[in-house]
């Protein structure tokens, strides 16, 4: 039974969708939201979802609705630090952890409502930006899918040669100390889609879905996200770093990115796939950061590689 808000006036998700509090084991309260297959259709099974930084359960209704019709359920979550889930300072701007392995605690609640729901297996990873990073500890971590699909995972941040060690060295100096919940310098508290203009965006190239996200934001201010916080800046580049040292996974796996990706560090994706077994990636020309935010024949190409890895044919072979 929902127990809580999901905000269908701008979700635009199958109607009935519900959303549930969960507490992860820290005892910080995380929501969670199903969205269930259209009836009648074929079932295909259950897509994880995992939003990036920033984003919210919301945000992903279309991407439901659009699964939904392909015979695919959808769990999702707000990540803690961000969407109606535990923030853990009263300035609710700055999205903040200590340690990415407080994702992994979430997660765990994730999977415990898709088993209580019942949800119908098999389960596959579809994992945004921040997501990709947490998708990819998880399945090093023993996650149970099918196969893993990736929008331009967050396995590096874009920055300059001279910044990356000041970025090390000021929030490795901050991380620990009282002033961990600071902005991390070059961001902003104002969530990034109201304090932009569509042109020269770095999310998306469609300005339906821009306009889309950008009334959200308008109509439900409590689910958006300004800058990191020094902590979550040096948990990030300390999980992505390690991440990087690891074998890739032993799970079929997708990865979708953009060439005029300017947020996340386009080399270390193109790396790990280079030498991921049964792995994929697909580049998108002209396109900016948020796959799944694209026109309809771009969301089309993810969604078949979704039914791709659910259905077991090899994510090494063309689309």
């Amino acid at each position: 039974m929902s127990d809580a808000p999901l905000f269908n006036d701008i979700a635009q998700g199958p109607p009935s969708g519900c959303a549930f509090w969960r507490t992860a084991s820290d005892g910080v309260r995380v929501r969670l939201a199903h969205w269930p297959r259209q009836d009648g259709s074929l079932k295909r099974g259950t897509v994880l979802l995992f939003p990036g930084r920033t984003e919210y359960i919301e945000k992903y209704g279309l991407t439901a609705s659009e699964l939904a019709e392909r015979g695919f359920d959808t769990l999702t979550i707000d990540w803690r630090g961000q969407g109606l889930s535990d923030r853990p300072d009263n300035e609710r701007a700055l999205g903040h952890v200590g340690h990415f392995d407080e994702y992994q605690l979430d997660l765990a609640q994730m999977m415990a409502l898709a088993e209580e729901l019942d949800l119908p297996r098999p389960f596959t990873m579809l994992a945004h930006s921040m997501g990709g990073c947490i998708g990819l500890r998880a399945l090093h971590n023993g996650l149970d899918v099918a196969g893993a699909c990736f929008s331009a995972p967050m396995w590096g941040i874009v920055m300059s040669k001279p910044v990356r060690p000041l970025a090390w060295g000021f929030s490795w100096a901050l991380h620990r100390s009282p002033w961990k919940l600071a902005l991390s310098p070059g961001t902003a508290r104002q969530t990034y889609v109201l304090a932009e203009a569509f042109e020269g965006n770095m999310l998306t190239t469609d300005p339906q879905m821009w306009d889309m996200m950008r009334n959200q934001a308008k109509a439900h201010p409590e689910l958006t996200l300004g800058g990191p916080t020094a902590g979550w800046l040096f948990a990030a580049l300390s999980e992505m770093r390690e991440l990087a040292n690891m074998a890739a996974p032993n799970v079929p796996a997708v990865t979708w990115l953009g060439t005029n990706e300017r947020i996340v560090e386009p080399a270390p994706v193109h790396a790990l796939m280079a030498r991921w077994p049964n792995g994929r990636l697909e580049i998108l020309q002209g396109l900016e950061h948020e796959v799944i935010m694209e026109a309809p024949d771009v969301r089309k190409q993810v969604y078949t590689s979704i039914e791709d890895l659910a259905q077991g044919r090899s994510a090494s072979s063309a689309a």
